[in-house]
């Protein structure tokens, strides 16, 4: 058996040299990652802004479901488009269960809350100090939308990179839709816990150190967004 410091050399040595099998499952991971971020993004971002500017019977209701739906187990959200996708769900004859393409749709499910919710205090802040200017040149709720939108950019752009952060960082939703096939579905998150279950603790130690590192990123890439947004705003 490995010893940890072995384990973690050979790791290392897996990422320098380019493994192809550690690579190719970080790909598909950011792929699938970064698709389901963005699909996310066409969603919710004009839900979030909408759900901010309108009044309406019900708002109160759908911002709750929203703030509730951030903690969304991944489990519940992998069986729900599970159940959608098998064959006898009505999405059944598209074939897209054990997919890269499910896995997307997984994660935007998780992810579509995150990113409306937060889009929804952000934009309802906004709304609150330019309101009167934007209403006195005659500029409606629905055009006011892509303006402050843009306005929000620095914000928003932390919003999503928090929306990626649970994407790549989850298990339970891309394990019960994508199946871990192996050069399909498999991606940095199954594969720690499977490789790790195998005892190949060098590959399950390789994904990990780069998904530490893909965290940091996200993580310090939004503190630097965040204060210079700050910066100019000041």
């Amino acid at each position: 058996m490995e010893t940890p410091d072995n384990a973690f050399q050979a790791a290392l040595a897996l990422i320098v040299s380019l493994d192809p099998t550690l690579w190719g499952i970080i790909e598909l991971s950011l792929r699938v990652s970064l698709m389901a971020v963005a699909v996310s993004c066409l969603a919710a971002l004009p839900l979030g802004a909408a759900v901010a500017l309108w009044q309406f019977p019900g708002r109160g209701l759908i911002i709750t479901l929203l703030n509730a739906l951030m903690g969304l187990p991944p489990v519940v959200a992998g069986l729900m488009v599970y159940l959608m996708l098998s064959r006898a769900g009505p999405l059944g004859e598209l074939g897209l269960l054990f997919t890269p393409t499910a896995m997307v749709i997984a994660q935007s499910v998780l992810v579509t809350p995150i990113i409306a919710a937060l889009t929804r205090q952000v934009i309802e802040e906004l709304w609150t100090h330019y309101r009167e200017q934007l209403q006195s040149f005659g500029v409606r709720r629905l055009r006011a939308i892509p303006t402050l939108l843009y306005d929000a950019r620095f914000s928003l752009v932390t919003v999503v990179l928090a929306g990626f952060g649970r994407a790549s960082a989850e298990v339970g939703a891309v394990l019960t839709v994508g199946g871990n096939i192996e050069g399909v579905t498999r991606v940095m998150t199954t594969s720690i816990a499977l490789e790790t279950h195998k005892g190949n603790l060098p590959l399950a130690l390789g994904l990990g150190v780069i998904l530490l590192l893909l965290v940091a990123v996200v993580n310090g890439a939004a503190y630097w967004i965040g204060e210079t947004a700050r910066r100019r705003l000041g």
